[in-house]
Order: structure tokens, then C-alpha cells, then sequence
């Protein structure tokens, strides 16, 4: 195994491959000690105001409609930046291959490449010495930021039972107005997405998560910059990612392809 310890943001208008090359904090147990979602015997069905239902529909039109609703995979290359104490650790070229809602191959590095491969449950992770389990927090990490991503927030999470969406008016998010929507999903999970008041583009996501390790919670930033068409999605080229108040990771992408043939063994270990 690689001596670098990796934790990768899922992300994009879609599949983020935002990775963090430094040591990720504890979120193993995100999923275990959360609280669990209704069975669907006592789940409330989603409620959402009809403000923040019209700004839904609007930043969905923006991402691109039915095409960003209904893509199938997307693979992204570009470089990824890792950040230690908040300051630049690294940088490395990427390549990414995604398939909604858990699986992506993430291969990382130059010289020595590193590939990350998540199916399901299953994480995995691939370099010079051979394969091995990607560590639990790693895990956890992937899977916080693969359920906020921006197509898991609205292809999925606003059509779960129990999700409450309310409107929060406007405020100013680097120095821009954004639409505000707050989203209480099934864990109880408040997750606030900031929408371009110009175009109703997500400019950033944040949301707070609960870290057993130390009794408190995790507080995520996500921003999103730059974004470009491709194949009729207005995907983010730029994402970077705080962490309790520090970078700990950026992603700049230079290529998008959606709906990409993937085969079928492509997230198991052997290719």
C-alpha cells in the first residue's frame, strides 16, 4: 500500500473527484451512528415549500434539465490538490470514472499511479505493492461526500421520505447573492445549498455531519466554480473543499464526458 493516505470527494454537477492527499478526519462511523432513516412504514413523505421548490427546479434547469437528471456515467481528468494545516501539500494529475449513486475509479499520481475504487460497499484501493482495503476513514469520507455531492443532492435526496426543503431568502457568497435552500434530509442532516441569484448555478453546499470519535460534528464546505457545458450539462471545472473550517482539498478539472460506455467489470480490481 502506498504510504499517502487518500480520502476522495465524490463531486461534480455530478460525480466529484475531489481528493484530499492528506490525512482525512474520523468519519467511519458516518452512516453507523447516524440517525437512521424511517422504514417506510412511518416515513413521512418529502415536504418542500413552494419557494424553495421553484429554486429547485430552476437549478435544475440550470444544470441542464432532464440531461443532467438522467446521465448514466461521467468520466473527468484534470490535476487535484491536497492541503495540509490549510496550506497546498500536493498536486496530481487525475483521472475519474463515475457511475451513479457509489461507484467510481479515481486513478491519481504520474510516476506511481494510485487508483481508488469505490462499488457499493465495496473500497479498494490499487498502487505499486498491489491491492488493498482503503482505510475506514477514507470510507467515511468518500461516503459524506459522495451523498452531498450536487447530483446525489438533486437527483436523490430531495425525493427521499422524511426530506424537508425550505426557502431561506438571499445572502452573499464571495461577495455574490445567492438564493439560499435548506435541506433537512432523513438523518437529520442540514445541508444549505447557495444558488447563484444570476443563474441559479450551485455556488456552494455546506453541511455538518456527526463524528462519534468526539462527540461533535464535522462541518463541510463545498464550492463550485467555473462552470462549462458538456453534452448539455453545466458542469463545475473548479471544486474545492473545507473541512471544520480548513482547505483540505481542490480539484480542477480539464475534460467531461458524459454517458461514457463503462464496462462491466470496470470497478472490480482485476482491469
Amino acid at each position: 500500500m502506498g504510504n499517502r493516505n487518500i480520502t476522495v470527494m465524490g463531486i461534480a454537477a455530478c460525480a466529484t473527484c475531489l481528493v484530499m492527499l492528506t490525512p482525512a478526519g474520523t468519519a467511519a462511523s458516518f452512516g453507523g451512528q447516524q440517525k437512521p432513516a424511517q422504514t417506510p412504514s412511518t416515513a413521512l413523505p418529502s415536504r418542500i415549500s413552494p419557494k424553495a421548490l421553484e429554486l429547485l427546479n430552476h437549478a435544475i434547469e440550470a444544470l441542464g434539465g432532464p440531461a443532467f437528471l438522467d446521465y448514466k456515467s461521467l468520466a473527468t481528468s484534470g490535476r487535484v490538490f491536497g492541503f495540509s494545516n490549510g496550506q497546498m501539500a500536493g498536486v496530481e494529475p487525475f483521472k475519474s470514472t463515475s457511475v451513479p449513486p457509489d461507484k467510481r475509479r479515481f486513478t491519481y499520481g504520474k510516476s506511481k499511479p494510485v487508483t481508488l475504487i469505490n462499488n457499493g460497499q465495496e473500497a479498494l484501493e490499487l498502487d505499486q505493492y498491489g491491492l488493498t482495503h482503503q482505510l475506514p476513514d477514507q470510507v467515511g469520507e468518500w461516503k459524506i461526500a459522495n451523498r452531498y455531492s450536487l447530483d446525489h443532492l438533486f437527483r436523490s435526496i430531495i425525493k427521499e421520505s422524511g426530506v424537508l426543503v425550505l426557502d431561506h431568502g438571499v445572502d452573499f457568497v464571495a461577495n455574490q447573492p445567492a438564493y439560499v435552500i435548506e435541506i433537512i434530509d432523513a438523518r437529520d442532516v442540514h445541508v444549505q445549498v447557495y444558488l447563484r441569484k444570476s443563474s441559479y448555478l450551485p455556488l456552494r453546499v455546506t453541511y455538518r455531519v456527526p463524528n462519534s470519535s468526539i462527540q461533535d460534528w464535522d462541518e463541510y464546505t463545498d464550492d463550485y466554480n467555473d462552470y462549462q457545458r458538456f453534452d448539455g450539462i453545466m458542469t463545475p471545472m473548479n471544486i474545492a473543499r473545507e473541512k471544520n473550517g480548513e482547505r483540505v482539498g481542490a480539484v480542477y478539472r480539464n475534460k467531461a464526458r458524459y454517458n461514457v460506455d463503462v464496462p462491466a467489470n470496470y470497478f472490480q480490481p482485476s482491469r
